[in-house]
């Protein structure tokens, strides 16, 4: 079980460290790349297209700007994708944000906010644990610990 963290600029590492620490909190495996949607076109459909084969169970992307990525690798897959706008530029992530969630029809990508790649690093958590009991009662005990700190 791998989760695959992409992201569309070397800048953007520090901004999704956090997914990939959540996401080892809980035990699952991580794979994190740099790889653009729109200076390495090929390289993405590829990735996308051969993930499931290659062990993946969901895709983090990651971009600012024109952030065309989760939805260029949503189109090439059909694992769970989840977006995250990356603030950058001068609308601050607004037009990431944007970018993300206009998919078309059929291009399903779930969005989480701004810079947030703990939400959607727990948000794909969440979906494996429909099916993975240990998974669910880490994913219930951390909740517990995030409410008793907040």
């Amino acid at each position: 079980m791998k989760v695959g963290i992409l992201m569309g600029s070397p800048n953007d590492r520090e901004k999704m460290q956090p997914a990939a620490d959540t996401l080892e909190q809980f035990g699952v495996e991580t794979d994190v790349r740099v790889i653009s949607a729109h200076r390495t076109p090929l390289a993405v459909a590829e990735f996308a297209s051969s993930a499931r084969d290659n062990g993946y169970v969901a895709i983090i992307a990651a971009a600012g700007m024109a952030a065309h990525l989760a939805g260029t690798v949503a189109a090439h897959t059909t694992l769970p994708v989840v977006g995250v706008p990356i603030s950058s530029g001068a609308l601050h992530g607004v037009d990431a944000l944007y970018s993300t969630v206009q998919m078309p029809k059929g291009i399903p990508v779930a969005t989480v906010a701004i810079d947030g790649a703990v939400n959607a690093a727990l948000l794909v958590v969440e979906m494996l644990a429909i099916t993975d009991q240990g998974l669910a009662a880490k994913l219930a005990d951390d909740r517990r610990e995030r409410a008793a700190t907040s």
